[in-house]
C-alpha cells in the first residue's frame, strides 16, 4: 500500500459497497421466503485489530497481509445468519463480527492495499479465496503463534489428524445447524488464548467478499463476510430452471 493506492481508494471506496444491508439477514425471520436463523459461535481475539479472514486450511500463516483498515481491538462476538432452504439445506450465508451496537449504514470492501483498482464498477469485488470449504476470522498478531502450533504437531494433514476431530465434536455438542462432520468450531489456539472461529463457506469454494461496516458517524461498527445473496442466488436458479424447460428432454450442454 503506498500513497497512489491511498489516492485511488478513496476514489473508488463508495463504489466497492455491498448492494444489500447485510444486517437484514440478522434481524429477519425470512428473506424472500427462506427461513433465517442467527446462530452465535462464541468470540474472536483481536488483540491488534489487524484483521485477516482467510480459509484456514489453505491460507492461515503468518505470511497473510491483514486488511490495512484496522478493527477495533479487543474479543468481540460472531454471529452466522443461516438460511433454512428445502433446496440448499441449512447454509451460511453472512457471518457477522460486532463491534458496536450501531446500526450499519453502508458496508465497504475490506482490502489489503495491493489490489489493482482501475477500472473497478459496482458489480466488481476482490474477496478472499475458499479452496477447502471453509472460513475463518484472525488477527495478524495471532497468526505465529498457529505457524508454531502446526509445526509443532508435525502431522501429514493438519485437517484429517487434528481439525476434523474438533468439528466432530462441534457437531456433537451443537447440532443444529450442522452437518455430522462439523461445519464451525471456535479454536482457541493452543498455548494461547486467543479464539479463531472457522465455519463452512456458503456453498464451498469460491471467492466471498467482506465489508466493514460503518455508523451514522462514520465508524466501524462491525465486519460481514457475505457467503450467499439470496436474492442473487434465487434469482440464478429460475434462469436455470428456464433454460432447463426450453431445452429439449435429451440436450447435452457442451463449453465447446
Amino acid at each position: 500500500m503506498n500513497e497512489s493506492w491511498m489516492q485511488k481508494w478513496e476514489e473508488v471506496k463508495n463504489i466497492l459497497v455491498c448492494p444489500t444491508d447485510l444486517e437484514i439477514y440478522f434481524t429477519s425471520d425470512e428473506i424472500l421466503g427462506q427461513k433465517m436463523e442467527v446462530m452465535e459461535i462464541g468470540n474472536v481475539s483481536l488483540p491488534s485489530g489487524k484483521v485477516v479472514v482467510r480459509d484456514p486450511l489453505v491460507s492461515l500463516n503468518a505470511n497473510q497481509s491483514p486488511y490495512f483498515i484496522q478493527a477495533p481491538k479487543g474479543n468481540f462476538p460472531v454471529t452466522i445468519a443461516v438460511v433454512k432452504s428445502e433446496d440448499w439445506g441449512n447454509r451460511y450465508a453472512v457471518v457477522k463480527v460486532e463491534f458496536t451496537k450501531e446500526k450499519p449504514v453502508v458496508y465497504r470492501e475490506a482490502l489489503v492495499g495491493i489490489e489493482e483498482l482501475e477500472g473497478v464498477t459496482d458489480e466488481d469485488f476482490f474477496g478472499f479465496e475458499v479452496d477447502a470449504g471453509l472460513g475463518c476470522i484472525a488477527d495478524k498478531e495471532v497468526l505465529p503463534f498457529v505457524d508454531q502450533f502446526v509445526d509443532e504437531i508435525n502431522v501429514d494433514n493438519v485437517y484429517d489428524d487434528y481439525f476434523a476431530g474438533l468439528f466432530s465434536q462441534s457437531y456433537k455438542d451443537y447440532p443444529n445447524n450442522q452437518r455430522e462432520a462439523g461445519d464451525w468450531i471456535n479454536w482457541t489456539v493452543p498455548g494461547t488464548n486467543y479464539q479463531i472461529p472457522m465455519f463452512a463457506s456458503g456453498f464451498g469454494d469460491g471467492s466471498y467478499p467482506v465489508y466493514f461496516a460503518y455508523d451514522n458517524n462514520g465508524e466501524i461498527c462491525g465486519l460481514y463476510i457475505q457467503f450467499i445473496d439470496i436474492e442473487l442466488a434465487l434469482s440464478e436458479e429460475d434462469e436455470e430452471d428456464d433454460l432447463d424447460d426450453d431445452q429439449p428432454e435429451n440436450f447435452i450442454f457442451s463449453k465447446n
